[in-house]
């Protein structure tokens, strides 16, 4: 698993771990069941405290991403249809947000933001 932690990120490293996580699983590059490392060796592996990962994979367990069975480790988690919608709507609003902030600074109107994204979608 391909992990890259950036020291110049605003986002703290159990974060970046966390979003690089569900990444993996949203594209299916991770599948129902696979075996996530231990967070001792994904500690090790990234040059981090377990500390770190302990709360990376807490946060994917809480998300939903993730089931940790005591004894035998991390596993993807079995798929929420549901879920996984919604954190594509989340991933895209962020996406959008960004989209927003960047027009209102280039003084580009709703309406044209509007019709950039009609065309973008319709490809």
């Amino acid at each position: 698993m391909d992990i890259i932690i950036s020291n110049s990120s605003n986002k703290p490293i159990y974060e970046q771990i966390t979003s690089q996580i569900k990444t993996l699983i949203l594209n299916e590059t991770l599948k129902e069941g696979d075996a996530l490392p231990s967070m001792r060796l994904l500690a090790k592996e990234l040059r981090i405290s377990v500390i770190t990962t302990k709360r990376a994979y807490e946060d994917l367990e809480r998300d939903g991403f993730i089931v940790t069975k005591t004894g035998k480790g991390s596993f993807v988690a079995k798929k929420n249809i549901e879920f996984m919608k919604e954190e594509h709507l989340r991933i895209i609003e962020e996406y959008l947000q960004n989209a927003v902030e960047e027009a209102k600074i280039s003084d580009i109107s709703l309406n044209e933001l509007i019709e950039i994204l009609n065309l973008l979608y319709k490809g």
